[in-house]
């Protein structure tokens, strides 16, 4: 009689384990020079064929649009940044990381590259208490907030 209970016991304590540890998707989209979803889904219809583009774009707006931005507030634990390219004509990525040099030296942070128009890529990262920028340095995007805590 107890080994159907210890069999029981271990598949309950697996089936536990697993889907407390599945990590929550963040999904993003890029377009040109921005991220959607950081702006309060406003698309500003900008167009960019080079980062210059989005540098001189973001050196007149990107105070404006980051005072307005949404702030992402998650709490700790397993992430996935799924992370799409939906029109921008150059390869963009993805950069998460402390915010601040002592925070980034401190915090876990995650980056790549890759995204060609069209494309869709997942960067996983387990996130710990503390305050982070995204953005794409290819794009490149203005640095958006995210706060875990909890």
């Amino acid at each position: 009689m107890k080994i159907p209970g210890l069999i029981t016991a271990a598949i309950l304590s697996s089936a536990a384990f697993h889907a407390h540890a599945a990590p929550q998707v963040i999904e993003l989209m890029q377009v040109a020079c921005q991220f959607l979803e950081s702006e309060n889904g406003t698309d500003h219809g900008f167009r960019s064929a080079t980062a210059a583009d989005c540098e001189t774009i973001n050196a007149r707006t990107g105070a404006e649009r980051i005072a307005a931005a949404k702030v992402m507030r998650l709490k700790p634990g397993a992430y996935i940044f799924r992370v799409s390219n939906k029109n921008v004509p150059y390869e963009l990525g993805f950069w998460l990381r402390g915010d601040g040099l002592v925070a980034r030296a401190r915090l876990p942070g995650v980056s790549g590259g890759g995204l060609i128009a069209g494309k869709t890529q997942d960067y996983a990262i387990e996130l710990t208490p503390g305050e982070y920028l995204y953005s794409c340095p290819l794009n490149p995007t203005p640095d958006y907030r995210l706060v875990v805590a909890g």
